[in-house]
């Protein structure tokens, strides 16, 4: 039942393609902010009207708040923080969604991962027994009892 979960959320990815490449991002960037153009002698001038005037979807030319006289939002405002239990109600929501995207593994994956982990372990404590044993007897043949 988890493999078909799986599948179908690879065929959606398959749909919406990401960019694989740093330029392809970058032009996918550039398209979707699509900065009006502005004409000036100063450059430093031009790249900051370039930057404070943007071009909306439906085709208006707006400025930043900067430009318009606006100040922004300092960092030092802290914003109104609901009650502790709006809080716990909205991180056990998270809590399960994220719950949700887990696929868990099957019976049969479980058994063969346990397997392997004992066997790994059982290897591991024979090796260092090993050591031991043999650093034990190189101490005792070198210094006697």
């Amino acid at each position: 039942m988890s493999e078909d979960r799986e599948q179908e959320r690879a065929e959606k990815r398959e749909g919406a393609a990401r960019p694989v490449t740093a330029a392809a991002r970058r032009e996918r960037r550039a398209s979707a902010r699509q900065v009006a153009p502005e004409t000036g002698s100063d450059q430093t001038e031009s790249a900051k009207a370039d930057s404070a005037k943007v071009v909306s979807s439906n085709g208006k030319t707006t400025q930043s708040k900067r430009e318009q006289g606006q100040e922004t939002a300092s960092r030092d405002r802290k914003a109104k923080r609901p009650n502790v239990f709006k809080r716990l109600v909205r991180f056990l929501r998270e809590v399960v969604a994220e719950l949700r995207k887990v696929i868990w593994p099957t019976r049969k994956m479980l058994l063969t991962y346990t397997i392997v982990v004992l066997v790994f372990v059982a290897v591991m404590v024979a090796l260092v027994f090993g050591l031991d044993f043999a650093f034990l007897q190189g101490v005792t043949f070198l210094f006697g009892k």
